[in-house]
């Protein structure tokens, strides 16, 4: 199923086992292909950060291949 970028901003993300990830903030693209590479996650507060790959603002930086819209949610195995 294909979704555009517009469509997941803002998304809830959770792992498959269901922890509450985030949201989706922004995505980061391989400008010679053109194809999304990784999100960016705002942190649901509870989350503990140091666990996850970060970038300068404290976002989760999560891999695009693997995650599944679902409906409201993101889901992607970590």
């Amino acid at each position: 199923m294909r979704k555009f970028a517009t469509e997941l901003r803002g998304k809830t993300v959770m792992t498959n086992d269901g922890q509450i990830l985030g949201m989706i903030e922004n995505f980061i693209v391989d400008t010679r292909s053109g194809k999304v590479v990784d999100v960016l996650v705002t942190p649901a507060q509870e989350l503990e950060t140091r666990l996850f790959k970060t970038d300068a603002q404290g976002r989760l930086i999560l891999p695009f291949q693997g995650m599944q819209a679902i409906k409201d949610v993101v889901v992607v195995n970590v």
